[in-house]
């Protein structure tokens, strides 16, 4: 195999298209928590920043993802292998903030007892 020879295999564009309604309603799911998040009638306090941070950078990697896997290039496996890595790192990071977000309130709760 030569080294050349990854560009050339192409992926079913049924299998792309399941992938990008996958990444779409998985973003959709975080752009709807951080609007949740962002309506909450509790004030948010500079703790809340880190949270906003990692859920923004993580939301970030999945619309990059989104953008390559549009493109008719993601048929190609390598662009589509690297727009998989990029959401499945979004995905991640994005439930890092959520997490991070779940364990900021309930330190919140624990201290107002």
């Amino acid at each position: 195999m030569n080294p050349g020879d990854d560009d050339e295999h192409m992926i079913e564009t049924l299998f792309r298209n399941g992938t990008i309604t996958v990444v779409g309603v998985v973003l959709s799911f975080s752009l709807g928590f951080l609007t949740q998040w962002a309506s909450n009638p509790i004030p948010w306090r500079l703790a809340d920043l880190p949270t906003l941070v990692v859920i923004a950078i993580g939301i970030v990697f999945q619309l990059r993802s989104l953008s390559l896997l549009l493109q008719t290039s993601s048929l190609k496996k390598v662009v589509y292998d690297k727009a998989s890595r990029l959401f499945l790192n979004g995905v991640i990071i994005t439930g890092s903030g959520v997490f991070i977000a779940i364990a900021i309130d309930t330190v919140r709760l624990l201290i107002q007892f």
